[in-house]
């Protein structure tokens, strides 16, 4: 079956901006957009609500086996439900993250989502975004991003997030939430948070999403050129400015 467009890969760490510029990416792109993140943060909900131990890896993996995780679209918004469950704004709740991060270390929950996300993307025309998406996911990606930021401007980026919902939270905890996630997403042994070796780092630190994106699609529209006219070109890093 012949693609409907690209891979794009969009990997990096917590509070990145990966999620938002991925979804916006998508749109412009008329592609799907597909939120690994979430789908972690889908099984770590329901292993908290199930009481189950993140560590205990026959009892997680029997119970993401079980779990129905799905996709829908409403409105341009992906939804994320968990047994029929919209777990969309649950999930977003900074203890989630770390929740994710815990039992992404499973192999057995690792594995079956493995398999959903490239059932998802097999087709191409998707932005999908996640911590190993050009590195395990889909290695042979057209395209990688690695989005990455300031820790300080990330925790910043979460905090506000948080409270324009309405979240009584505090900057330092957030932050302080942030760089340890990064400890351990990078540090475990399976599939660890680390840019693919072609991937293209960005650093939107100092960058607006709109530049971001801008950044993105100029590279996006240079890789559909080169693949016309049959050439290649060499990675690196960008910055939007």
């Amino acid at each position: 079956m012949k693609k409907k467009g690209l891979t794009i890969a969009i990997d990096g760490p917590s509070g990145a901006g990966k999620s938002t510029v991925a979804r916006l990416l998508a749109k412009k792109l008329d592609y799907i957009y597909i939120d690994t993140g979430a789908m972690y943060r889908a099984v770590g909900w329901k292993t908290k609500q199930e009481g189950i131990d993140p560590s205990s890896e026959g009892k997680l993996a029997a119970l993401c086996m079980k779990t129905a995780i799905t996709i829908q679209s409403k409105n341009n918004d992906p939804r994320i439900f968990a047994d029929g469950i919209d777990v969309s704004e649950a999930i977003r709740a900074p203890e989630m993250g770390m929740m994710a991060s815990l039992v992404s270390q499973s192999p057995g929950v690792r594995a079956r989502l493995l398999i959903l996300q490239r059932k998802l993307g097999k087709n191409g025309g998707v932005v999908m975004d996640g911590r190993d998406i050009g590195t395990v996911v889909f290695p042979d990606a057209e395209i990688k991003f690695f989005l990455d930021a300031s820790p300080e401007e990330r925790g910043r980026r979460r905090y506000l997030e948080l409270k324009a919902k309405g979240m009584n939270v505090d900057l330092a905890q957030i932050t302080k939430g942030i760089q340890d996630r990064d400890q351990q997403d990078s540090s475990r042994s399976l599939a660890p948070l680390k840019k693919a070796d072609d991937a293209i780092l960005i650093d939107s630190t100092k960058c607006s999403i709109e530049e971001t994106i801008e950044t993105m699609m100029k590279v996006i529209a240079e890789k559909l050129k080169c693949q016309s006219s049959g050439q290649t070109r060499s990675h690196g890093s960008l910055s939007s400015r």
